[in-house]
């Protein structure tokens, strides 16, 4: 199963709409499986570094197969280690709300990363976009933050 570009800009629009609903200038990237950038727009308004912090949302999620918010233990658990990630990486890998994991059937498809609202406001969005379409929410834990990598 592949993500496609129709995919991705239906997903990038809701999550503008739902922006707008929070009264939110947001960016928007979709990212496939691989981390290779499917799509980004930035609203109007949306401060001018948004859409890079998005990217790098949307990346991490699909290349670490988690949501940016379930890194968060590891990077704190194993600070050098998780920092010396982004060294390996096409982008930096980020431990912080605003980025899910795209996943359908079981099969991680992408990542969705938002920028420019609060990181609560940024993960709400990602959800109830990502639910609402249809995709898949829940993501087994890793085993604490020793013993990745």
């Amino acid at each position: 199963m592949k993500l496609t570009l129709d995919e991705a800009e239906r997903i990038v629009d809701a999550a503008l709409k739902a922006g707008e609903g929070l009264g939110k200038a947001l960016s928007v990237a979709v990212v496939d499986a691989g981390g290779f950038l499917r799509t980004v727009k930035r609203s109007d308004g949306a401060r001018p570094l948004t859409p890079n912090i998005a990217i790098s949302k949307a990346y991490s999620s699909a290349v670490m197969e988690r949501p940016t918010k379930m890194l968060k233990a590891w990077a704190e658990g194993n600070p050098a280690f998780f920092a010396s990630l982004s060294q390996h990486a096409a982008q930096p890998i980020v431990a912080t709300d605003g980025g899910v994991t795209i996943k359908r059937g079981g099969e991680i498809l992408g990542g969705l990363g938002i920028s420019g609202g609060t990181a609560e406001e940024d993960q709400q969005v990602c959800e109830e976009v990502l639910g609402g379409l249809g995709y898949e929410l829940s993501f087994q834990a890793w085993g604490g933050a020793k013993g990745h990598g």
